[in-house]
């Protein structure tokens, strides 16, 4: 059996400390720079992630993480899966990525239970092996005197992910050059990432499973293999490898269990938590790797560690109590450094801070549970409801049960349902007087660079709140305006306040805390910084009122007001474990409540609460969907419930496989859904035939820079009407306008209202 080092991280982030290749990938889409100077951005951050791994300890170390954009792109470059389309594009990768003014981008969606997003393949004819970055990145450490692990993602995976698991043959062949030729560079450990064998998978894919790694494992002359699963429990699949001739096995050990004995296998036991931000537990990680039966133990993380940000260094505004218990990558690496030196000594953990502060739990709530098997502290241990101890589908071949368990005539937890929708459909006509086809956008207008400087400068102390609150008023207005010439129907603020849509309202709510630098990649260059919920939630004020009724000052026509709904606040926040997952959510949920009042009571007569993150969190295991789904509804609707039948709710979901979810969705009983349509090919339509309410699926892919022509969004917009009345169909984009310029927007809109309102006046 080859060894292995004794300590590993299976990945790391990779936009830079400081956001440096954030800062590349949009000098060279502005053309302010090349395409190789991108690429020595690349080049200067990979060779600084080596170096500071070994800084640090850490004696395993891996390449291929790094990605200009995303590693399920990289895969499908590396199989020659790029279609033909793009292929004479000036640069086919970004083409991929974020379209052309001709060409239409791949299709984008969430990544197993994370805020992050991939890009969907699309497979051609034929795969053809193209290993230049693969061999390039094992060249480049190697230059620097640093042997790696190249990390690749499966072919299982990457199939399932296509919803292409037929060619697994064809595409195995691209494999086995792969390994011959890292064999020939002299690669002594290859990791292929199967996160998908962590879902529920049909005896046919798991068949699928032991056909590939018998033949991957009987390649005569090949680097020992790795396959790493993250997000879950083997489950079924971990006997299906174990009998494999692979070498070594990735186990997340933080949401799975401890496996029964693996003789002649090298098992990375991923005991430190890549998901999340509190300390580890060094006793009871311990206590998991001595219980691991293998033919070598090696200290790992759960998962990539591209999920949490970079370090804590600078992060002096967090309050110290809290700041102890915290460990970002750089000190989660230094935790698998240290627990290998203590598995490897026998020496007894040092005591760690204790876990984020336990509140008094709501009357009749549910009290917090501890897994037995998990390596995290109690301050990262999941709840049996909790996302830490399941992951959503990520294919088609996932079996999703889509119903909610809520109806809208109950009740929601205690709290009172809404009137039925017709009753609120007739108040909410009279009271509005909107037209069929009804126009309006997500929320978020463009975020201009002086706006961006002036938050700066109000947080450096250098711009008064006065100074910054007109510089808001005018944005806002600004806003107004173009959307009242363009000839939209329902407006928006634009959020020029607002620097995230959870962010702002952690800096507001009670039990948050925020960083300064706690970035982390969402895709491409788009990265956010999840506050980090450490105590009970409440509102100590109103949030968003003032901004919204100024709003409305300006205009006749109705201004949404804007809320991030319960649990998306909590899916994209780093979240207290003491607590259930559930229970965490309704504290947040009674929070928006008071929102959604005080907004109703200021003259707001359409507010708009999002859902994007709701199949995010979605269970992977079918058999734990319908209690997620259940809590996350009644969750939803406690927020929402104190609205008027005269009060239009709104809410949005984006970019996330919601079309598994439908009966979910309806079950949240908003007045009026949008949800993303454009960059997935009008995909949703498909299972909307049952849906009661308004409905707006997007006809403008805003996470493109490229405008649609009046010729696609006409096509989009017939597309729907074959499938809802006009009066209940809606016109929008698919999502927020915050990263586009206002050229695009206003030129994007215009096209916009241009087709409804041709439309509207052939009905």
């Amino acid at each position: 059996m080859p060894t292995f080092p004794s300590s590993t991280v299976l990945g790391y982030p990779r936009i830079g400390p400081d956001r440096e290749l954030k800062r590349a990938l949009e000098s060279y889409w502005a053309g302010r720079t090349t395409r190789a100077d991108l690429e020595a951005t690349g080049a200067e951050l990979r060779a600084a992630t080596w170096r500071r791994l070994a800084e640090l300890g850490l004696e395993g170390l891996p390449s291929g993480t790094f990605s200009l954009y995303d590693q399920v792109l990289d895969t499908a470059v590396l199989l020659g899966a790029v279609p033909e389309r793009y292929q004479e594009a000036e640069d086919p990768y970004f083409a991929m990525a974020r379209g052309t003014d001709g060409l239409a981008p791949l299709r984008m969606t969430k990544w197993f239970d994370t805020n992050y997003h991939y890009l969907v393949p699309e497979l051609g004819p034929a795969f053809k092996l193209d290993s230049a970055k693969v061999l390039g990145e094992v060249r480049e450490a190697r230059a620097l005197g640093f042997e790696t692990r190249p990390v690749v993602l499966g072919p299982v995976t990457f199939l399932l992910l296509a919803g292409a698991l037929e060619r697994l043959e064809e595409v195995l062949g691209c494999y086995e050059e792969l390994l011959a030729e890292l064999a020939a560079e002299g690669v002594a450990w290859v990791q292929l990432d199967e996160p998908a064998l962590v879902a529920d998978r049909s005896p046919a894919e798991l068949e699928a499973v032991r056909a590939a790694y018998d033949r991957l494992g009987s390649v005569p002359a090949r680097p020992a293999l790795l396959v790493a699963a993250y997000f879950g429990d083997l489950g079924e699949a971990l006997p299906v490898l174990a009998a494999s001739p692979v070498e070594g096995l990735a186990l997340d050990l933080v949401r799975g269990a401890v496996p029964p004995e693996l003789p002649g296998k090298v098992v990375l036991a991923g005991v430190v938590s890549g998901r999340e931000v509190w300390r580890t537990d060094p006793a009871r990680a311990l206590g998991v790797l001595r219980a691991v039966r293998a033919g070598q133990v090696v200290v790992s993380t759960s998962c990539s560690l591209q999920h949490v940000p970079y370090s804590l260094a600078g992060e002096d505004g967090l309050a110290p109590g809290l700041r102890a218990r915290l460990a970002f990558a750089e000190e989660k690496v230094g935790e698998v450094v240290e627990l290998a030196r203590l598995l490897a000594t026998g020496d007894n953990p040092p005591t760690v801070p204790g876990p984020a502060p336990a509140a008094s739990p709501a009357p009749g709530s549910p009290t917090s549970t501890t897994s037995t098997t998990s390596a995290a502290s109690p301050a990262s241990t999941a709840s049996p409801t909790s996302p830490a101890s399941t992951a959503s589908p990520i294919s088609a071949a996932s079996t999703v049960s889509p119903a909610s368990t809520v109806s809208p005539a109950s009740t929601v937890d205690g709290a009172p349902a809404r009137s039925p929708y017709a009753v609120r459909a007739a108040a909410q006509e009279a009271h509005l007087g909107l037209p069929p086809l009804a126009t309006t956008t997500i929320g978020s207008f463009p975020q201009t660079g002086e706006l961006r400087a002036a938050r700066a400068a109000l947080a450096a102390g250098t711009l008064t709140d006065a100074d910054y609150d007109a510089l808001v008023e005018r944005e806002i207005e600004h806003a107004i305006r173009v959307q009242e010439r363009l000839g939209l129907d329902v407006l928006v603020h634009g959020e020029p306040e607002r620097n995230d849509m959870v962010q702002y309202f952690a800096e507001h709510l009670d039990g948050f805390a925020v960083t300064r630098n706690g970035w982390v990649q969402s895709y491409g260059s788009r990265c956010t910084r999840p506050p980090i919920i450490h105590g009970d939630v409440a509102r100590p004020r109103p949030i968003t009122v003032r901004w919204a009724r100024y709003a409305q000052s300006l205009t006749e026509r109705p201004v949404k007001g804007m809320l991030t709904g319960p649990v998306t606040i909590v899916a994209w926040s780093f979240v207290r474990t003491d607590l259930p997952l559930r229970e965490v959510t309704h504290q947040v949920a009674e929070a928006l409540a008071g929102e959604v009042a005080d907004l109703q009571d200021a003259g707001i007569s359409i507010i708009q609460v999002d859902e994007p993150a709701l199949r995010e969190l979605l269970p992977l295991r079918a058999a734990a969907q319908q209690d997620y789904l259940a809590w996350a509804v009644a969750a939803y609707r406690r927020a929402t419930a104190v609205a008027a039948d005269r009060t239009q709710i709104h809410t949005h979901l984006c970019y996330s496989d919601a079309d598994q979810i439908l009966a979910a969705v309806d079950g949240l009983d908003a007045d009026v859904t949008t949800i993303e349509s454009a960059r997935s090919g009008a995909r949703i339509l498909d299972g909307v035939a049952g849906f009661t309410r308004g409905l707006g699926p997007g006809v403008y892919d805003i996470h493109s820079p490229r405008v649609p022509s009046e010729a696609e969004v006409e096509a989009l917009v017939e597309a729907a009407l074959e499938r809802v009345p006009a009066g209940r169909l809606w016109i929008n984009p698919d999502c927020g306008l915050k990263t586009r310029t206002y050229p695009q927007v206003e030129a994007a809109l215009t096209t916009l209202v241009t087709v409804a309102r041709r439309a509207r006046a052939g009905r």
